[in-house]
């Protein structure tokens, strides 16, 4: 049985029922009559006769039939036995109400194990346990108690029952469209994030969905449903657990590992899922994205009843990365048609009291913006919907015929329509009747903006998403590989000489410059005499010395026979000073690269929650000290490759300030994708790190290549010990 057909269930019991108005075994029983549940319903209680009304079973063995759910409200003790009569019944899924398991510590996670193998003996699936409940509108299914729940396209999935109760609150006392189920994810023991991605997105009552997270167990998992979920449907999510204290809160609240948010932010762009930087969003957002049609671009209109609240709009959208939508001449030429001689009628359109007595005109320069085949975007600011309560009560009849026309409109445009209201927390007919029709209405100006980024990034998302290439890789060059990734193990090693990094790049296809690996010095006198004339880099080659700069080994600009001679010497003493034990193999050399290029860094490491994640950043103080970098998971598509270059906070240093050339993206995006197809082949490779890559007008030069192998026996934390590489990621 599906999760799907649990949480619209024709039976449920409800373990641990109560005729005590304060606890939840009341309170869930109360909800389900109160809410028109159609299905039965079986309280269980050995102490009660009935609840509610409703006959009350000894035993669950005593209960009719075979429900399809239950809610467990009695102790974290009980659980065990609990389930092994639910699976003695035939249940399939169960909602788990009690705290005190792995969030608890030790004791409490022995518990939780036992339960979810008992529950596994007898085929149950949890939701919990240390779960708020769960429901489902659509099915007058209410399993936590909340009251007044509208139905409608939005869902729920938290970690945070609180926030659970926040985003409902909220919805109750705004303006919105209604909840369709809500699921608390709890202490995700049994079904996690990604099993419940599933659930809503096979759900026909859910439009959009919002998430409040505070960490996973299985971020792969929850990628790859992510990703199935926003090809259908917007996810909205708020991350918690931003700063190390944020992490801390997070682990002792659900036993989850809350993560790197940098990373995050990352990896969730990548599948699609809108994130937004403050929980007060999560509602507004999901709202657009629920009820609007996706927009072609990112053109706004902006129809305003006053100058003040049209020049917020517009800095709001310049802020977010927004245009305001250049109008068509026939359009402004039907605007001034419309208003009176002082309106604005280039973008923002600011009526100019051409409203005040007719707020028809709104529904009127609405329909020529949205004609306009210039614009994607329409945000109408101002106080529509409250004229009746500023100027005058005769007006009320206008605004709604003019809700009306809108709403009309907005159904055969095409194309977002967003309202801002002073109005909006009145709750004036007319807000009422346009958001009912599908309109949504916002109190802030900024709120609304950020609901229109959201639209345009997301319908961004889906149109690179339709035709994206993934590379696996694969191939004759991956034998090469195999072979040389074989040699380094059976040299006892897990980190690769430079000279054999540079091979494993050269076997995918990445262009690399001369270089001469030199494991004698005698050999230096049978160099090119072009090489020995002109000024060359000299690095050490060892298996124990990975930061070869730190160790003294790396040497810049030696020309001639002398001159290298001489820095092999140096180099030599320096690294054996540092590093007694060390093995040299000698040094690789190479022309000096061309000083006048644009530096980046690429770097690849195994994170415990999403696998394999590549990062790429600027070089020098960008990636040290403003650590602007991004990450995406792998494998890596040509559109992820391309929204990493854009993605950094100094993307237009790429395309050259202070006299430096542009950088040739075209080639960088090869260079990633490269790199990916290279870590899907090769799984076993645990960290790569290119730094720095120099970028240059046409092309780039890698100007140093690490490369770690996993150990088989072994988990990364001990590999980073043992070969004294910091995995942090790849910022070295």
């Amino acid at each position: 049985m599906s999760l799907l057909s649990s949480l619209y269930p024709n039976a449920l019991m409800v373990v641990g029922a109560s005729a005590d108005p304060s606890k939840r075994g009341f309170q869930s029983v109360r909800a389900l009559l109160r809410d028109g549940f159609k299905g039965a319903i079986y309280p269980v209680n050995p102490r009660l006769n009935e609840v509610l009304g409703l006959t009350c079973y000894p035993d669950i063995s005593d209960v009719p039939g075979c429900p399809e759910l239950v809610l467990i409200c009695t102790p974290a003790a009980s659980l065990p036995q609990v389930l092994q009569s639910c699976g003695l019944k035939g249940v399939k899924t169960a909602v788990v109400l009690a705290s005190g398991f792995a969030e608890s510590g030790a004791e409490g996670e022995a518990l939780q194990q036992q339960s979810v193998l008992m529950a596994k003996t007898y085929g149950i699936r949890l939701i919990g346990p240390n779960t708020s409940g769960v429901f489902n509108t659509h099915a007058g299914m209410n399993l936590v108690g909340f009251s007044d729940l509208k139905a409608g396209p939005l869902g729920i999935l938290s970690q945070s029952g609180n926030m659970a109760l926040s985003l409902v609150t909220e919805g109750s006392n705004q303006l919105h469209s209604g909840f369709s189920s809500y699921i608390g994810v709890g202490n995700a023991a049994d079904l996690g994030f990604h099993d419940y991605l599933d659930y809503f997105a096979a759900d026909q009552g859910t439009g959009a969905l919002v998430a409040y997270m505070e960490g996973l167990d299985d971020g792969r998992a929850f990628l790859q449903a992510a990703r199935r979920f926003t090809a259908q449907k917007p996810l909205v999510l708020y991350k918690s657990g931003k700063s190390e204290s944020g992490q801390k809160a997070a682990k002792s609240h659900t036993g989850a590992l809350a993560g790197s948010y940098q990373v995050a932010k990352g990896v969730m762009r990548q599948a699609g899922v809108v994130l937004v930087d403050q929980p007060d969003y999560l509602l507004p957002v999901a709202e657009a994205l629920a009820t609007q049609p996706l927009p072609r671009g990112r053109r706004v209109a902006v129809l305003a009843d006053g100058g003040g609240h049209a020049t917020i709009a517009a800095d709001a959208l310049d802020q977010l990365g927004l245009q305001l939508a250049e109008l068509d001449i026939a359009t402004q030429t039907g605007l001034k048609a419309l208003l009176p001689k002082g309106a604005a009628v280039t973008n923002p359109v600011d009526v100019a009291g051409g409203t005040d007595s007719d707020p028809m005109n709104f529904a009127r320069c609405a329909r020529l913006l949205l004609n306009d085949s210039g614009v994607d975007l329409l945000l109408m600011v101002g106080l529509f919907g409250g004229y009746a309560l500023r100027f005058d009560a005769s007006l009320a009849e206008l605004e709604q015929h003019t809700a009306l026309q809108l709403t009309e409109l907005a159904k055969t445009a095409g194309k977002p329509l967003l309202v801002h209201s002073l109005y909006a927390l009145n709750k004036p007919a007319p807000l009422k009747q346009l958001v009912e029709g599908g309109i949504p209405v916002y109190a802030s100006v900024e709120t609304a903006v950020a609901a229109l980024r959201a639209l345009t990034d997301y319908s961004a998302y889906r149109q690179r998403n339709q035709a994206d290439d993934l590379l696996t890789g694969r191939g004759e060059s991956s034998l090469r590989v195999d072979r040389l990734l074989a040699s380094v193990r059976a040299d006892g090693r897990t980190a690769l000489l430079e000279p054999e990094a540079k091979q494993l790049l050269s076997a995918f296809e990445v262009p690399l410059p001369a270089e001469v690996w030199v494991q004698d010095q005698q050999q230096l006198q049978d160099l090119p005499e072009e090489w020995l004339q002109q000024p060359l880099a000299m690095k050490v080659v060892s298996r124990d010395v990975l930061h070869k700069s730190d160790a003294g080994g790396v040497l810049l600009n030696l020309v001639g026979l002398p001159a290298l001679q001489q820095g092999w010497q140096s180099i030599q003493a320096a690294v054996l000073s540092h590093h007694p034990e060390a093995r040299l193999q000698g040094v690789l050399l190479c022309p000096m690269a061309n000083a006048r290029g644009t530096e980046v860094i690429l770097g690849v490491t195994e994170d415990a929650q999403y696998g394999h994640l590549l990062m790429f950043g600027l070089g020098g103080i960008f990636v040290e000290v403003l650590k602007d970098v991004v990450f995406r998971a792998l494998p890596l598509s040509r559109s992820d490759a391309w929204d990493m270059l854009a993605g950094i906070q100094s993307a237009k240093v790429l395309e050259g300030v202070r006299g430096q050339p542009p950088v040739d993206k075209e080639a960088l995006v090869e260079l990633l994708l490269k790199v990916s197809a290279l870590l899907a082949a090769h799984p076993e490779i645990s960290e790569l790190d290119l730094n720095p890559v120099r970028c240059y007008r046409e092309g780039y030069a890698v100007l140093d290549a690490r490369v770690l192998l996993a150990r088989p026996s072994s988990g990364v934390a001990e590999m980073q010990e043992a070969d004294r590489v910091v995995v942090s990621p790849c910022l070295h």
